[in-house]
């Protein structure tokens, strides 16, 4: 078994990467299950909503910084 289903999550110590999916989560109203539940928790439809705002996102900041395209995944 994986030890990362008891880990707990510190929201203010995350990488931008996670940062924004936990940001995202919560304008959904998806947080709270996620903190409780975690990710396994989501539809694929809830989170691919989450992924295209990512996406957007980092495409919006993109073109802000100059149109340079953001790092592959």
């Amino acid at each position: 078994m994986s030890g990362k289903k008891n880990k707990k999550i510190d929201l203010k110590n995350l990488e931008p990467e996670e940062k924004l999916k936990y940001e995202i989560a919560e304008e959904l109203g998806l947080l709270d299950r996620v903190m409780q539940d975690g990710w396994r928790s989501l539809s694929s439809k809830e989170t691919g909503r989450i992924g295209g705002m990512i996406t957007r996102r980092k495409r919006m900041q993109a073109e802000e910084n100059g149109g340079k395209a953001p790092e592959a995944q």
